[in-house]
């Protein structure tokens, strides 16, 4: 049963959860999915303000 996307299944998840936990270790972690988190909100920001300018431009040359 594949659950995502690019054929991971639950057991994958599984194995590449305890490789991070085993490397990183539990205190790590959150500090970890802190920054991803606020690199995902850069990155979204940075879109909507490119498709913002994008609506602009279409505006200006009509």
């Amino acid at each position: 049963m594949q659950l995502l996307l690019f054929g991971i299944g639950m057991q994958e998840i599984i194995v590449i959860a305890l490789i991070v936990l085993l490397l990183f270790g539990g205190k790590k972690i959150p500090e970890l999915m802190k920054g991803l988190g606020k690199g995902v909100k850069s990155f979204k920001d940075g879109m909507k303000e490119i498709e913002k300018d994008d609506e602009e431009e279409k505006s200006e040359e009509k």
